[in-house]
């Protein structure tokens, strides 16, 4: 089976194709467009399939990083892999963000890993998973104080974006940072899109956090009879 992977959560705009019979990446691009990932989007896919010399026709799942993540690009990735799947009439599953990128780690070092995202304003998203790849704390958006705590309290490995946050919280934790990923490796994404059960894994996206942009009610203008 083909398994079509996007991830719109960050800057990059990333698209791989899996082969999970020959357990390969085909082909796979991870341009730092930063913005615009609904105009680059169409274009880095095309790009990708034909790497792999494969038809659209040819692929037989889609899956989509759901977040957390960036608003604009979450949107935009998951309504293009459902609208994809749709018309392909192909299963679609949702990958999260965090489980992307904590749960290769925790296979690859056989340790605890927290995957820890820079949410910014003073936040993280974090997520702790076991050494043998089961969900120990699930992704959730802490205070970096909390989420430094839990790792020094856990030993963990920690990698991600907010990993340097909490090592300068505790530097006690800086030997213990893999990495600072600002998003997972599209190869990850796909080879986990490819294992879920797409009716467990829905493609919806998750925030972890409300919009920044809300409507401002207290500007609404009040209706005026018409006479």
């Amino acid at each position: 089976m083909l398994t079509l992977a996007i991830d719109c959560s960050a800057r990059f705009c990333s698209v791989a194709l899996f082969d999970q019979g020959q357990n390969r990446i085909l082909a796979d691009a991870s341009p730092d467009i930063g913005r615009g990932h609904a105009e680059q989007l169409p274009a880095i896919v095309q790009s990708v399939l034909a790497a792999a010399a494969v038809e659209l026709s040819q692929i037989g799942r889609i899956g989509v990083t759901v977040g957390p993540g960036s608003f604009a690009g979450i949107r935009v990735g998951v309504a293009f892999a459902r609208g994809l799947a749709l018309a392909l009439d192909v299963p679609v599953v949702g990958v999260g963000s965090l489980e992307a990128i904590a749960l290769p780690s925790a296979r690859e070092h056989g340790k605890a890993v927290m995957a820890v995202l820079d949410a910014k304003r003073d936040h993280v998203w974090a997520i702790l998973v076991d050494a043998d790849g089961k969900i120990a704390e699930p992704a959730a958006e802490r205070s970096p104080e909390a989420a430094a705590a839990l790792a020094f309290e856990t030993g963990c490995m920690i990698i991600g974006s907010g990993a340097g946050i909490l090592a300068n919280i505790n530097p006690s934790l800086q030997p213990h940072v893999l990495g600072d990923l600002a998003a997972p490796k599209i190869a990850d994404v796909a080879r986990l899109a490819a294992s879920l059960d797409p009716a467990a894994n829905q493609a919806e996206p998750r925030y972890l956090r409300d919009a920044d942009a809300k409507p401002q009610a207290g500007f609404v203008l009040p209706h005026q009879a018409v006479s």
